[in-house]
């Protein structure tokens, strides 16, 4: 899989290279471009902002350097175009499967008050919320996409390590443990111990129902 970023920070993605990702990249698993904006507006001064028509605080990102790197990255449009932005759907599950049947994902990172409108109309597919908030930029909601999507890339994680996560069946994920069996007072559930393979996949069970009730009912709904 291909992913291209389009960013006024490329330097924020650095982040990539290290841990799980960064082994996906240098084995080949996972090629991810970042692009820096500046290196495709026209202006003389690299700038990639304007005042916004109608006014209001802030600045916002030109259609034009957006539009220019875009055709870049992506000149016959074959890539799943998205705008990381909090005006977008709220990032689920079942969208990173989707995701992760594209070959090639190219991510927009917005920034100041936003990207004018017509960049979006021309260029972009979808936008994507990583939640309801509001954060500086798109470079963090573009990594969070990127980490979701690449864990599911053969080769990336064995896949072992995919079965009953969180989300699986729309439950939370059950309580771990490990050693030592005693830590401060508290001690690794009996039935862990047990080796009644059964039993503990009756209790892990229970604990993700219990747990999803409580911290997210609406999963059950």
């Amino acid at each position: 899989m291909k992913i291209t970023v389009l960013t006024l920070f490329p330097e924020m993605f650095s982040a990539l290279n290290e841990s799980i990702l960064g082994r996906a990249k240098r084995d080949g698993k996972l090629k991810i471009e970042v692009l820096n904006l500046r290196d495709f507006t026209q202006d003389k001064h690299l700038k990639c902002d304007d005042y916004p028509f109608g006014g209001g605080a802030g600045m916002v990102m030109t259609a034009q350097p957006v539009g220019s790197a875009i055709e870049a990255a992506d000149p016959e449009h074959r890539a799943r175009r998205i705008y990381l932005s909090p005006k977008g759907r709220t990032l689920k599950q079942e969208q990173v499967f989707s995701f992760v049947e594209c070959e090639h994902l190219v991510l927009l990172c917005g920034h100041y008050e936003g990207v004018d409108q017509r960049a979006i109309d021309l260029f972009i597919d979808e936008e994507i919320s990583i939640g309801d908030y509001v954060l500086t930029g798109g470079e963090l909601p573009a990594m969070v996409l990127i980490d979701c999507v690449a864990r599911y890339v053969d080769g990336v994680l064995s896949p072992e390590s995919l079965v009953q996560e969180s989300f699986s069946e729309n439950l939370l994920e059950y309580p771990h443990y490990t050693r030592p069996v005693e830590y401060r007072g508290l001690t690794v559930p009996e039935v862990l111990r047990s080796g009644n393979h059964a039993e503990i996949d009756k209790w892990r069970r229970e604990q993700s129902l219990a747990i999803t009730r409580k911290n997210r009912p609406d999963l059950l709904k």
